[in-house]
């Protein structure tokens, strides 16, 4: 991205084809729209360097970056789209777009799903900029056109807070080996506070020279239990010492007690959010450690235990969950070629200019751990505030940044209360992990049975990350007499829609053997571990779609299957 500009504001009167003042750089800014695409365009003089577009597509001006009275939610930057990250000047990249710079006027045209654009109340705002000389046209508010027709339906988005599985806050109050979980208190969790998560730091200190106690293996059992009455998921970590002696157990030991582990992992994974790698060292951080390298001098043969370690978890953990590492350095060390199912976990986030010591080189482990972080989780927590470092702007844009999924709300309280005061807690609180929200819908109002029925739904997802684990999408079709429910499903993964404008796009086929009459069109995105219970699918971030009892979204539309 290029730096951050600031310079003269040109007053331009907000019409489609606005005349400025003599010896401007900037004139006549103009919108149009089809059906599917915005067409942005600007007269300019001399020869700048970049062309830009502000887009308002909420018109708020308290969210987005604030520019000429308008809140940009996305910026046109020659022909490169990008969504507003938070805080000032933090972009994420969308999109390449078509544009052309050239015979005095800048043009772009934007497909209307990569900006989330909303229909109701049909507008949006904008706001020209050329540099240099730098010229910033005033706002300029427009109205859609060639929309849809009757097949086409725009959803309201909320601000709501949302409690969606596997993203956003997480409680940590007990170790959970000490005492069994209450399935009250956690469901309490999901209802009252909008919260999925709660950490399982089960320490095996008992263990270190002997195999772990069926008595420590049943209380194991029953918090996993007392998650899925509750409704929520765990994120597991396993550790034999909270002090800094790092009286941990050897490899050996560990790779048993993994042996051990392997039914109840596996028995379990329904509600096992991510696995941090733990086992060892103090707090199973990996750093203060007797038998794998202690403070940081670690050798090749500790290095190869760890490893060890690493491979044998994986292997005893369903192939559908990951496993997070402390520090980028440990999976670059022992996966240079990359490893998929590899996270990672950040626990002392913004703590200081090295987040004491998870990063070594900044310069080289930023890009790769914000490459690694589309597609592998990350999470974490504060744990010493920092001003400026742990303050709300660089806060959001790292959160963006690397895709966080998760963060701790008990710990660290002054770093957050400090986010809460500055602001940006609440919008960190939502848009934590992943954030889905119906923008717009095309369907038929008639299908055939045994025929395709094509439908898009467009949707942006306003969070800082993908889903961590798989989801079943489906269109589900609801008999308006019946209510009788048929599920089709739809070629969609969840874990690939990054932040940014999502379009599924399908043909599906109506089942031969369903019933002629009236359908209600909804939108199902279950867990496939759990899918008979609602409160583990996901809910849109959406106005008056999401049942409760059934974990279904409506897409606010009946088709007629003859």
């Amino acid at each position: 991205m290029s730096k951050i500009v600031w310079g003269l504001v040109v007053a331009v009167a907000a019409t489609c084809a606005a005349a400025t003042p003599a010896g401007a750089a900037i004139s006549a800014p103009s919108v149009t729209s089809t059906a599917t695409t915005v067409t942005y365009q600007v007269a300019y003089t001399g020869t700048p360097a970049f062309a830009r577009v502000y887009v308002d597509v909420d018109r708020n001006a308290g969210t987005g970056f604030a520019q000429t009275g308008v809140g940009a939610d996305y910026l046109l930057e020659n022909g490169s789209l990008h969504r507003h990250a938070g805080g000032g000047w933090a972009w994420t990249s969308v999109k390449s777009v078509p544009f052309t710079l050239s015979g005095g006027t800048a043009r772009w045209t934007v497909e209307r799903a990569d900006i989330g654009e909303q229909a109701s109340p049909n507008d949006a705002d904008a706001v020209f900029q050329v540099e240099s000389p730098l010229e910033t046209s005033a706002k300029l508010t427009y109205s859609y056109t060639g929309g849809g027709g009757g097949s086409g339906t725009v959803y309201e988005p909320s601000t709501a807070l949302i409690a969606n599985p596997e993203r956003g806050l997480y409680h940590h109050t007990q170790d959970c080996d000490k005492a069994d979980f209450s399935a009250a208190a956690l469901r309490q969790y999901r209802e009252s506070q909008g919260i999925t998560l709660v950490m399982c730091v089960f320490y095996l200190a008992e263990y270190k020279a002997s195999p772990i106690a069926q008595t420590a293996l049943d209380r194991l059992g029953r918090q996993f239990a007392a998650a899925r009455a509750a409704g929520v998921k765990l994120v597991l970590r396993f550790a034999y010492t909270a002090s800094d002696t790092g009286d941990d157990a050897p490899k050996d030991r560990v790779l048993g007690h993994l042996d051990q582990l392997a039914p109840y992992l596996s028995g379990n994974a329904d509600v096992i959010g991510v696995v941090q790698a733990g086992f060892i060292g103090a707090w199973g951080e990996w750093y203060y450690t007797r038998n794998f390298g202690n403070a940081g001098t670690v050798t090749s043969a500790d290095w190869a235990n760890r490893k060890a370690v690493v491979d044998k978890l994986l292997s005893v953990l369903p192939a559908t969950r990951s496993v997070q590492l402390r520090t980028p350095k440990i999976k670059r060390t022992l996966y240079a070629g990359g490893a998929a199912r590899l996270g990672h976990h950040n626990d002392c986030f913004l703590a200081s200019p090295d987040d004491f010591g998870t990063y070594e080189n900044t310069a080289v482990e930023y890009p790769y751990l914000e490459a690694e972080t589309r597609t592998a989780p990350m999470g974490g927590e504060t744990c010493a505030q920092n001003a400026p470092r742990s303050d709300c702007p660089t806060a959001t844009a790292e959160l963006s940044r690397f895709h966080w999924s998760y963060l701790n709300t008990d710990y660290q309280q002054t770093v957050l209360q400090s986010w809460a005061a500055q602001g940006c807690l609440a919008d960190v609180t939502n848009r934590l992990g992943y954030r889905f929200t119906l923008r717009d819908g095309t369907f038929p109002a008639t299908a055939a049975r045994g025929s395709g029925l094509a439908v898009r739904i467009g949707l942006t997802n306003d969070g800082y990350a993908a889903t961590v684990n798989p989801r079943n999408v489906a269109l589900v079709l609801r008999n308006t007499s019946t209510g009788a429910v048929t599920r089709v499903p739809l070629n969609a993964d969840p874990r690939t829609w990054l932040p940014g404008a999502i379009t599924v796009a399908q043909t599906v086929v109506v089942p031969s053997s369903l019933a002629p009459g009236t359908y209600a069109l909804l939108l199902e995105l279950a867990d496939p571990a759990l899918p008979t219970r609602p409160e583990y699918s996901v809910r849109t971030a959406n106005n008056g779609l999401w049942d409760a009892a059934t974990g279904l979204n409506d897409l606010r539309h009946a088709v007629v299957v003859s």
